[in-house]
């Protein structure tokens, strides 16, 4: 079984270190959990594993591909794709126009046929709609296909990140606090996708404040403070170790 690995990886900013030796794996086909408090950095790692960043020490590979210092685009053409803590969509383009916009890594076609607007092309943007509406249906979101993303709720807006996100059809995907704002039927609709999408194979980190649910979800959770790992298991054993209740409650 593959997996997206992170071996002793930093990132400092200005001699703030935000992430300290950290060292984790993502399996395929699981869904592992990485929470913290606010400023644990975690969102820096994300960053870091998706090339917005770089990391200063380290290595990060998925399966075969070394990731290390590679651009974003080398890295979603290598099987990892990502959401974002704050909503980043064509606001005045349809939802289903989104959705398809996460086709693109999949283009065989070349620049000369579009610019030609030669048969093939149309053809493969018609494959991609069809792929984008099954995509709706998965998510319980076909009957806003037509809507423009910035007509949505913020609950919806997320799902439709997401099925952005999983048509590039990544072997990882990284969701950065996919269920807030949700409440808890939402939160447990987009649960139930998410264990199927790892039915599936593909490789889950999921970074989430909403602890109960990630401990619902996740064999393994990772725990962060301050940068650096502070603990690591199954939910009950995360639950129980004193440097995760310090780092949540205070000593």
């Amino acid at each position: 079984m593959s997996a997206l690995t992170l071996r002793a990886v930093s990132k400092s900013f200005g001699g703030v270190l935000a992430v300290s030796d950290l060292s984790l794996d993502i399996p395929a086909g699981r869904i592992t959990g990485l929470i913290g408090p606010n400023g644990a950095g975690k969102t820096t790692v994300v960053n870091v594993i998706t090339g917005i960043v770089k990391p200063t020490a380290g290595r990060i590979a998925a399966g075969e591909h070394e990731l290390t210092g590679a651009s974003p685009e080398a890295i979603a053409r290598s099987g990892v794709a990502r959401t974002f803590q704050n909503i980043r969509l064509l606001h005045d383009q349809s939802v289903l126009d989104n959705v398809v916009v996460g086709f693109h890594r999949h283009e065989t076609t070349s620049l000369l046929a579009n610019l030609c607007g030669l048969p093939s092309v149309w053809r493969e943007r018609d494959a991609f709609r069809a792929r984008a509406r099954a995509l709706l249906d998965r998510f319980e979101m076909t009957r806003f296909a037509m809507a423009r993303a910035d007509s949505l709720s913020y609950g919806h807006q997320r799902r439709v990140e997401m099925m952005r996100a999983i048509a590039a059809a990544p072997e990882f995907l990284l969701l950065d606090e996919p269920v807030a704002g949700m409440n808890q039927v939402e939160a447990d609709g987009l649960g139930a996708i998410f264990r199927a999408l790892a039915a599936d194979g593909i490789g889950i980190l999921l970074i989430e404040h909403n602890v109960s649910f990630v401990m619902d979800l996740c064999e393994t959770i990772h725990v962060m403070n301050t940068g650096r790992l502070i603990a690591h298991g199954t939910a009950d054993e995360v639950a129980r170790d004193p440097a995760v209740i310090e780092a949540y409650l205070g000593s």
